[in-house]
């Protein structure tokens, strides 16, 4: 019985993260992902439209790539961008975890609403969907927050590091 459950579990796990690497691959050869970042570094925008933009971005991606597909395609284009209009990079990081956090548990893909389904297959997906909105205002508080003020990101690094 627990066997059974174990083998269901890891196998609706394995075939969401087997889709979504057959996915990330098909982004990656087409350069759709790749092409967005691009056209987004070259708009003219403000410091902080482009933040925003970046944001608005890397969590629409996580409507359904995994977080370690949209770091490796996405960030080696948007880091330049980032750099030319003075953000720091090791706030970026804190804040791009945020995010790549609420790419797992937002719809549509959203891995861990998935798992939460399985390990409590009496819970309608629709009310975990439900369940996981506190948590989404949450972090998009704290990227707000962050963006104001950046030194609760970076206190840490800075006392030892600079």
């Amino acid at each position: 019985m627990v066997l059974g459950g174990t083998v269901r579990e890891s196998a609706m796990i394995m075939l969401i993260i087997g889709t979504a690497a057959l996915y990330t691959y098909v982004m990656g050869y087409l350069h759709i992902t790749q092409s967005a970042a691009e056209w987004l570094v070259n708009l003219p925008l403000g410091k902080w439209a482009f933040f925003f933009w970046v944001n608005v971005l890397l969590v629409v991606l996580g409507f359904f790539l995994p977080p370690v597909a949209i770091i490796l395609m996405v960030t080696p284009i948007i880091l330049p961008g980032l750099q030319a209009h003075g953000f720091d990079l090791v706030w970026f990081g804190v804040i791009m975890t945020i995010l790549m956090e609420m790419g797992l548990i937002h719809p549509p893909v959203g891995l861990n609403l998935f798992v939460i389904n399985g390990i409590a297959p009496d819970i309608p997906l629709r009310d975990i969907v439900w369940g996981v909105v506190p948590f989404l205002v949450l972090m998009v508080g704290a990227i707000a927050l962050l963006a104001f003020f950046p030194g609760i990101a970076l206190w840490l690094p800075d006392l030892f590091f600079r």
